[in-house]
C-alpha cells in the first residue's frame, strides 16, 4: 500500500466516523427530548388527577361552611367535613394547594408536601354557578386550571415543556 492510498484511507475513514458520530449525537438528543417530553407530560397528568380529585369533593359533609375557602390565581385552599361533626377542624379537613418555586405542594395540616416538581406555572380561574368570573371563594361552583411543567434540566437545543387545562365542577355545592 502506497502513502497515497494511506491518506485515501484515512480520510474516508475520518468523514464515515464524523458522519457516524454525528448520526449519534443527533440520535442522542432525539432520546433526551423524548425523556423530557414524557416527564413533562406525567408529572402534569399526576398534578392534575390529584388537584381535580380534590376539587370535586370539596364541601362534602356540609353546607354550613364554604367548600373553597382562599380563590387566588395560584392558590386554593377547599374544605370538607370528614368527620361529620360540623367543624373545619381536623386533619384533612382544610386542604391547601400551592405553587412554591417550581413545586406543586400540597398541606392537609400535616405541612406541604411535594406533589411534583418542574411545574412553570399554575393558573386557577374560580366562576360562579352561572358560570361568571368570581374572586368570592362563597361563590364558586367551578375553576379552571392551567398548569404548565418543565423537566428539571434542561435539553440542549430545545425548549420541553407541557400546558393541560381543565375545568372541575364542584360536586357538593
Amino acid at each position: 500500500m502506497s502513502l497515497a492510498e494511506l491518506l485515501v484511507a484515512l480520510v474516508t475513514f475520518g468523514l464515515v466516523a464524523a458522519a457516524a458520530f454525528t448520526l449519534l449525537d443527533e440520535g442522542q438528543r432525539a432520546w433526551a427530548f423524548g425523556v423530557a417530553r414524557a416527564e413533562t407530560q406525567q408529572s402534569a397528568r399526576v398534578a392534575l388527577a390529584r388537584l381535580t380529585g380534590e376539587i370535586r369533593g370539596a364541601g362534602r359533609g356540609g353546607r354550613d361552611f364554604d367548600a373553597v375557602a382562599v380563590a387566588a390565581p395560584d392558590t386554593i385552599v377547599l374544605q370538607q367535613d370528614l368527620d361529620g361533626d360540623g367543624v373545619i377542624a381536623a386533619r384533612g379537613e382544610r386542604v391547601t394547594w400551592r405553587l412554591a418555586g417550581t413545586i406543586l405542594r400540597r398541606d392537609a395540616g400535616g405541612g406541604a408536601q411535594p406533589i411534583v416538581n418542574g411545574v412553570h406555572a399554575l393558573a386557577l380561574t374560580y366562576f360562579d354557578a352561572v358560570g361568571a368570573p368570581t374572586a368570592a371563594p362563597a361563590e364558586v361552583r367551578s375553576v379552571e386550571i392551567v398548569l404548565v411543567t418543565r423537566p428539571d434540566y434542561s435539553v440542549p437545543g430545545s425548549t420541553v415543556s407541557t400546558v393541560l387545562t381543565t375545568r372541575v365542577r364542584l360536586r357538593n355545592r
